[in-house]
């Protein structure tokens, strides 16, 4: 019983110390509760799901098409940026926003918000879009379809 008190001081401490840190103050806080990222996804205090791939920008962003399509998420723009693509979405009553970000030739970092309304972020959507596009690309299947 005496080490639960002492641990439940310890973690209080870190997070009081750490309070200007959201970030990291809710990793600690996730950490007990095993509800941390899962399959390299990392999640943003604002809702924003995160992962960077072994792949080329134009091979992410086919599969990236690929797994819209097949959760029947219809795409309202395909822009070209600066840092790489921006593609809007849009499902029943949610939007999507994607960034594709180009690191170098054979690395891209792929970030997805999905808003439901103006303040609720669908985190777990956000996610499946990640993992789904994640199983296209390590399983190499084919997404030479007309997509462009």
């Amino acid at each position: 019983m005496r080490r639960h008190a002492v641990r439940a001081v310890i973690a209080v401490a870190l997070l009081l110390s750490l309070q200007g840190c959201a970030a990291v103050a809710l990793t600690l806080l996730s950490a007990g509760a095993g509800v941390g990222a899962s399959a390299g996804i990392d999640y943003t205090v604002n809702g924003a799901a995160c992962r960077t791939f072994t792949a080329g920008h134009d091979q992410l962003r086919k599969a990236v098409l690929v797994t819209l399509r097949r959760m029947a998420i219809t795409v309202k723009a395909d822009d070209s940026t600066d840092e790489g693509r921006k593609i809007v979405a849009e499902a029943i009553d949610r939007s999507v926003e994607i960034e594709l970000e180009r690191l170098t030739t054979k690395a891209t970092r792929m970030r997805v918000v999905v808003k439901q309304g103006f303040f609720f972020r669908d985190r777990a959507t956000a996610g499946e879009i990640i993992n789904k596009t994640g199983q296209i690309v390590e399983n190499g299947t084919k997404v030479t379809r007309n997509i462009d």
